[in-house]
């Protein structure tokens, strides 16, 4: 990495979690030649060994840190997988000491324009569907963040016009202030009520992401997504109608993606399916927009943008059945979101595959809305919580593994249905993680 230019660096900084994203702040802070040492809060760090060769006479404490251990630096970047809302990080912020985390110290080395993109459901595929739209209008974007690639590795990059960042709450936590040129919160529905106390605390992590950014996106469908305290002068709205800056008209019966009233692409011409989806075209258009880009460049590669893997992903035909992929829906809004997509305009019926490890959401929202929508099969860890609190607005039947699920979905199935695995939960309790469920379930759907 080329050493970039910024004021001179005297900080002392500690570096707490090493997974993915701690060890990209520590390859930065080695490269630009930063004072820094090493924090993993487990005692029993099988990768100690790999990271001191990696970073020799580098300090490395294992352990969760105390909060005079943390005093002794100006600046702690802790990783999205540690909450910074335990006492030893508050004591010692309360000692003048930085807490923040790889996305600040990325915005105080990015020189280039951030599209910084974050909400409950539809991050990633936004995320890198806007990667697209820039590149194709002739720009040089990449992409990053919490999907994929580290933000702090992003830099680099060569020849670099704008970052595309993904940002979750975590990181948005500790992300004091990244003025973006664009921000957008996607959606806003239940999620990691594991770590929030609270639905507004988990809504003020998520509006973190405008804080002094030039420009705002907002759903015209959900009003939590809208910067608190006008913090945002400029915005620009998306949603599924008319009313919006970025919506969906209907022009001779057939649905529209418009941009101010004016028809850009028919909604049947997405590969990506669902309503949802179309929300997600519609969003990337906004922010795409926001560049000072023409959306107009950017329609053939909307056109052909297949999706990501795992959401909302087509698998096969079989008997006259589709069989979806969703493994990314972990949590309820996402799988409402899904089933809501699917279907619209359905002929047959959902059956939908959830289950896993619930992170303490309530799945009676959920039920509410597969309620004359979809058949429920309920498996894995807090099956027996999804089938109390769905099954008084729709069937829900119960099997132990997704295996089981889905065969038993398919002796239910007739043609014109829709077999969804959407779990509405975390995979830990039989997968490695959601990309190992959704390739699972794939390679279970192939044999049948």
């Amino acid at each position: 990495m080329t050493m970039l230019a910024t004021a001179e660096n005297s900080k002392r900084y500690l570096i707490v979690g090493l997974g993915l994203t701690g060890l990209s702040c520590a390859r930065f802070c080695q490269q630009q030649g930063l004072n820094f040492a090493l924090c993993d809060t487990r005692e029993q760090f099988a990768g100690a060994d790999a990271v001191r060769a990696e970073f020799p006479g580098t300090d490395l404490h294992l352990g969760s840190p105390e909060s005079s251990f943390l005093c002794e630096f100006d600046e702690v970047l802790v990783s999205p997988g540690i909450s910074a809302q335990t006492d030893n990080f508050i004591q010692a912020a309360g000692q003048g000491v930085v807490i923040s985390g790889d996305i600040q110290l990325f915005r105080e080395y990015a020189q280039k324009p951030v599209v910084a993109i974050t909400g409950s459901n539809g991050k990633s595929t936004v995320t890198t569907l806007v990667n697209e739209l820039i590149n194709a209008a002739g720009f040089n974007a990449v992409a990053g963040g919490n999907l994929g690639t580290p933000a702090l590795d992003l830099l680099n990059e060569e020849d670099v016009d704008f970052y595309v960042l993904e940002l979750s709450s975590f990181q948005l936590e500790t992300t004091a202030d990244l003025a973006a040129e664009v921000a957008v919160i996607l959606n806003i529905s239940p999620d990691h009520m594991d770590r929030y106390s609270s639905m507004r605390d988990y809504e003020r992590a998520k509006q973190r992401i405008f804080r002094s950014a030039n420009k705002a996106v907002v759903n015209l469908d959900d009003d939590h997504t809208r910067p608190a305290m006008a913090a945002v002068k400029e915005f620009v709205t998306f949603g599924l109608n008319a009313r919006a800056d970025f919506g969906l008209i209907n022009l001779d019966g057939e649905d529209w993606l418009a941009m101010e009233s004016e028809p850009l692409l028919a909604a049947s011409e997405l590969k990506i399916r669902g309503s949802h989806n179309q929300a997600n075209a519609l969003a990337a258009l906004a922010l795409v927009s926001e560049l000072g880009i023409d959306v107009k460049q950017c329609l053939n590669a909307l056109k052909n943008f297949a999706g990501l893997a795992h959401r909302c992903q087509w698998v096969r035909e079989l008997d006259g059945v589709n069989y979806f992929n969703d493994s990314k829906g972990t949590n309820t809004g996402s799988t409402e979101a899904a089933v809501k997509g699917l279907s619209a305009g359905l002929q047959g019926r959902i059956i939908l595959l959830a289950g896993g490890e619930g992170k303490g959401q309530s799945f009676t929202g959920l039920g509410q809305t597969c309620a004359g929508v979809a058949d429920v099969i309920a498996y894995g860890a807090d099956s027996d919580i999804i089938t109390a609190e769905m099954s008084p607005f729709c069937v829900v039947s119960q099997t132990d593994t997704l295996q089981q699920a889905l065969l038993q979905a398919r002796t239910q199935a007739r043609p014109g249905d829709i077999i969804l695995l959407s779990p509405a939960c975390a995979s830990f309790d039989q997968f490695k993680n959601y990309q190992h469920r959704g390739d699972v379930f794939c390679e279970l759907v192939e044999d049948l």
